[in-house]
């Protein structure tokens, strides 16, 4: 913004707060007319270029009341803002919103709060509530757009206040805000905000409204009539309206709002139109919303162009009757603001269903209301099935699952500050009397309150599914095939909630059989010497089952939880930053994996021999497979197959290096690029008991350059990356060995056969 710009709202901003008197009693002198020599004076001020700073310290410089147009009432005062005005009303526009549709949204929520206030004046007067209402009706000969409400309307005071305070002291700082993006919330009613969206669709606006007057004894007593009208160029005119010469006379007090809509703003002017607004923001507005609509309907009647015989009757036709009539629109009650105890299980469907256009019933719901520091009502739904758009990205973009309302009024349903990411798949709404909204009530501020309905949010809605859990059986199945994945997102990403969603997940294990077992159930099956929760990641439940990591836990009679998924491996790495229940969660594909020992002296002291006699074998692989590991060792934990890899303490599984890489060619980029060296943290462990083991051993001992005992280590480097879930770097010479392996056996004992031969003919 440009320094003569931000000069020129600065002489706005000074000038209007004194001209209005703002500070002081709130009354108002008696316009000048414009003939006036101090008239013509500002006029020439205001068309300088450049202004003083003497200039903008002058109350009366910037607003001033001239003599209206020929064209309106005699008793039409016009109130002239500065010309510069005009561009803080274009700032106000172009900035505030990115949806022109709002402009609706605004305007009944003005006519709302109108009727609030009618129902507290009455109340306070001891006079019956009338039942505020809100209508709407399209002028199309006109090109009007018509806003009725019945509430506490405006005196000509109120006029001028409520709709010409735009460029009151502070709009400079206000307008930077805007252009920063930063508006403070508490400025909306200042500057009129919401009504100004009128201007979005319309070149000019009337505003017809009329409020009661208060006696000194309380009465209340019809007032005046009064119209304000402004074109948004820096000039706005009120004028008392006679409402004996009025069309349609206010039967009570109220407000009409009427909009001469744009060239661009035909669309405005279709019920259909106006009524799906209605339907988007304003569903659940407390008073009832009417809309003038254009209806049709089918009439038989007798065709006095048909022939007919004498004696036989008239020939019918059928004929097309058009009309309009009044169509409420917000037929919905707000489900979240009734009694609980009022409403039953089809009530609920229903409004799901009707709210986020479903047409199966949710699998579960919960009602509740939070009070305290921040205050608002909820009803949360978990889908009976994936929303459509979370089939293509379970965290789409264009997923709409939380409903914002503020004393409901629809604000927003892409509420990603107020939900935990891992709730993507919930579909609810949440409404509040005291939410901070930016300008615009188009995105909600970051502030605390946003962080207390994230987690209660989050607390409530593991309470729904700790509730579909309990019940068990077809609903859990369903909700945990569609929305398991989640829950382990949630496990890695809600800090404040990781044991409560951990509560909930489930997993293979070695001992659960053809069902999933959840954590809980694990560490009640756990044995008395168990200190840890043992889990191994794999491509598939038979792959964990058959890797060799396994081996020594089986013996030990341990469980095992499967991690055959990706998240699984996420999600339980997450948990091993702390504990879960006071246990350790550990990933037996590490190096680091401790075991109890319940050996004897004499076995330990036996074990401890072979590893001396192994450390040549483990000197000489580790000289033979280079970079491709890290080291060789003597295994704790194998015990039928020879040989074992496992990871680093900051290597990854073969199932999840496999994912990394399918992500990295999908995105073009080196999966060690991503990661590093994370993933090349292999350790060779060897089985010290076993024969093939033992023979190698001997080859090496034997010859240090045998040909034969490298195409062992080959072989079973080979067959322990298959056997761990890794991939063979070259399938063909892995091939080609067990080829050489098998015809060596062949003429083996094909050798042995003849001997056996011989030696019996002999």
């Amino acid at each position: 913004m440009s320094a003569r710009v931000l000069c020129v709202l600065a002489a706005a901003c000074l000038g209007v707060s004194d001209a209005f008197n703002l500070n002081g009693a709130g009354s108002f002198g008696r316009s000048r007319r414009a003939g006036s020599p101090s008239h013509r004076l500002r006029r020439g001020f205001a068309s300088l270029d450049v202004f003083d700073e003497s200039f903008l310290n002058s109350p009366s410089t910037v607003l001033s009341q001239v003599a209206t147009a020929t064209a309106e009432p005699e008793q039409a005062e016009t109130y002239a803002f500065q010309a510069e005005v005009s561009r803080v009303m274009d700032i106000i526009i172009n900035s505030l919103y990115t949806d022109k549709d709002v402009f609706l949204r605004e305007l009944v929520s003005n006519a709302a709060d109108a009727c609030d206030k009618r129902k507290v004046t009455l109340t306070s007067h001891n006079l019956p509530y009338d039942h505020g209402c809100i209508k709407i009706r399209a002028d199309k000969r006109r090109k009007l757009l018509i806003v009725e409400d019945t509430g506490i309307g405006m005196n000509k005071t109120e006029l001028i206040n409520n709709l010409g305070t735009i460029a009151q002291s502070g709009t400079a700082k206000f307008l930077q805000q805007v252009a920063d993006g930063q508006a403070d919330a508490s400025l909306i009613g200042q500057f009129g905000v919401g009504f100004y969206s009128a201007y979005l669709v319309a070149d000019q606006v009337e505003v017809v409204t009329r409020k009661d007057v208060e006696t000194e004894d309380g009465q209340l007593l019809r007032g005046q009539t009064y119209r304000w009208r402004s074109n948004s160029e820096g000039t706005f005119t009120v004028f008392p309206e006679d409402e004996e010469k009025m069309d349609d006379p206010f039967e009570t007090t109220g407000t009409r709002v009427i909009l001469h809509l744009k060239e661009e703003a035909d669309e405005y002017m279709e019920d259909y139109k106006i009524k799906e607004l209605l339907r988007k923001y304003s569903e659940f507005i407390q008073y009832p919303i009417s809309v003038w609509s254009e209806k049709v309907d089918y009439e038989r009647v007798p065709d006095p162009d048909a022939p007919v015989k004498p004696g036989d009757p008239p020939r019918m036709k059928t004929v097309t009757k058009r009309f309009n009539e009044w169509e409420r629109v917000n037929l919905q009650p707000p489900i979240w603001r009734r009694d609980r105890d009022d409403l039953s299980d089809d009530d609920y469907f229903e409004f799901y269903k009707s709210t986020f256009k479903s047409y199966d019933d949710p699998t579960g719901y919960i009602h509740f209301k939070v009070e305290g520091q921040v205050e608002f009502s909820s009803v949360l739904f978990i889908p009976g099935s994936i929303p459509w758009e979370l089939t293509r990205n379970m965290f789409d973009d264009d997923s709409r699952g939380i409903r914002l309302y503020v004393k409901r009024v629809f604000i927003n349903d892409k509420f990603a500050e107020a939900i935990p990411r891992w709730l993507t798949f919930i579909r609810g709404v949440v409404d509040s009397e005291d939410l901070p909204l930016n300008v615009g009530r188009e995105i909600l501020q970051k502030s605390k309150m946003l962080t207390i309905i994230n987690k209660r949010i989050a607390a409530k809605a593991i309470d729904m599914i700790r509730e579909i859990r309990r019940q068990g059986g077809d609903k859990w199945d369903k909700f945990w095939e569609n929305f398991g994945k989640y829950l382990k997102v949630g496990v890695v990403e809600d800090r404040d909630h990781k044991e409560q969603i951990a509560q909930l997940l489930q997993f293979y294990s070695s001992k659960s059989g053809p069902k999933q077992t959840t954590l809980d159930e694990y560490v009640s099956r756990m044995k008395a010497n168990q200190t840890a929760i043992y889990y191994v990641a794999a491509e598939s439940r038979q792959a964990a089952a058959e890797n060799p990591l396994l081996e020594k836990l089986r013996a030990l009679d341990y469980e095992i939880m499967y991690m055959t998924e990706p998240l699984d491996e996420f999600c339980m790495q997450s948990l091993q930053t702390g504990d879960y229940m006071g246990k350790q969660v550990v990933d037996i594909n590490k190096d680091d994996l401790r075991l109890p020992e319940d050996e004897s002296e004499d076995e330990k002291e036996r074990k401890k021999q072979k590893r001396i006699e192994m450390e040549n074998l483990c000197d000489w692989l580790e000289n033979y497979y280079g970079k491709t590991v890290q080291k060789v060792r003597v295994s704790e934990r194998l015990t039928e197959s020879p040989v074992l890899l496992v990871q680093g303490e900051f290597g990854i599984s073969p199932s999840l290096q496999k994912y990394i890489k399918q992500q990295a060619a999908a995105q073009g980029t080196q999966e060690n690029e991503m990661y590093g060296m994370a993933m090349n943290q292999l350790i060779v462990e060897v089985n010290a008991e076993h024969p093939i083991v033992e023979q190698l051993n001997q080859m090496v001992l034997k010859d240090r350059n045998s040909r034969n005992a490298k195409e062992v280590a080959k072989l079973l480097f080979d067959v322990a990356s298959l056997q761990g879930g890794y991939t063979v770097n070259d399938p063909g010479a892995f091939a080609k060995g067990i080829v050489r392996l098998m015809k060596r056996e062949a003429d083996t004992f094909l050798d042995n056969l003849g001997s056996e031969t011989e030696a019996t003919e002999s």
